[in-house]
């Protein structure tokens, strides 16, 4: 990043918290120089104040990339601070939720590039993915630029349209809140089977860990996975019977739960 266009022309962070924070010490690690970057926070934390970038300073005209990282709630009151900026030449890439490429046009400009994105919170330690999608005055170049600061904090998949961006919010987007909520039931069955609380809560994180990076790092399907750890008539199969009830089960309840997310996201997104 540090010949790139976004190091030349600079880059504006319009809001830092826990997101914002995780993508610019991905940028600084990976070359950006500071003093490329400007940010603007109401509340800039100690370490915001101590990494020599543009803090709570007047924006450069033109930009190589504003990004727009304020609660959702902040949007319409942030965004129309930046409708000078950029004449066409700046890029906007958007990591808040519920927000539309047709609301930032509206606000900034029909001709505006704009890439939504949507990561998730894993992105706090780099191990996020984050899923973008751009209009036609973005194009290719802005998807470039985007899946470059955005691949700072994890994975970057593209999606064909903007439609597709509620079903990522299901899956990934909350995602991980359903991994969270599953340590905390499998933490407590085994304590309801006699195991000390802190001892089933380390058995448990540590058992979705180390079986969500073999799942990455394995060159078989998830499916062959289970089933290499399946033995017939043992003690898998016996908990699986349970968890892959049709009805009941896992297949049945995700599917619940992630419609209801797509469909909130939608909701949201429409005001």
């Amino acid at each position: 990043m540090k010949d790139s266009r976004i190091a030349s022309g600079g880059l504006v962070l319009l809001g830092c918290g826990k997101m914002g924070s995780a993508m610019l010490a991905g940028w600084l690690a990976r070359g950006l120089p500071a003093t490329s970057v400007w940010v603007k926070d109401p509340y800039p934390s100690e370490w915001l104040q101590a990494q020599g970038v543009h803090l709570n300073q007047p924006l450069p005209e033109a930009p190589a990339v504003v990004l727009v990282a304020v609660k959702p709630q902040m949007m319409a009151e942030a965004l129309p601070t930046l409708q000078m900026m950029g004449k066409g030449e700046t890029v906007f890439v958007s990591v808040a939720a519920g927000t539309t490429i047709s609301y930032f046009e509206e606000v900034l400009g029909a001709g505006t590039p704009v890439v939504r994105a949507m990561p998730n919170t894993p992105a706090a330690i780099s191990q996020g993915i984050t899923a973008i999608v751009a209009n036609d005055a973005a194009g290719a170049a802005g998807l470039d630029e985007a899946e470059a600061l955005l691949s700072a904090v994890g994975a970057v998949v593209r999606l064909s349209h903007e439609a597709q961006i509620d079903a990522v919010t299901g899956v990934s987007g909350s995602g991980p809140a359903y991994v969270f909520h599953m340590i905390e039931t499998m933490a407590a069955a085994g304590e309801a089977q006699g195991l000390p609380a802190e001892l089933s809560m380390q058995l448990a994180k540590a058992t979705v860990a180390g079986a969500g990076a073999l799942a990455i790092a394995a060159e078989e399907s998830p499916t062959q996975l289970r089933v290499n750890v399946t033995s017939p008539n043992g003690t898998t199969q016996a908990a699986l019977e349970v968890l892959m009830d049709e009805t009941d089960g896992f297949p049945a309840l995700l599917r619940r739960a992630v419609k209801a997310a797509t469909d909130r996201s939608k909701e949201l997104a429409s005001g």
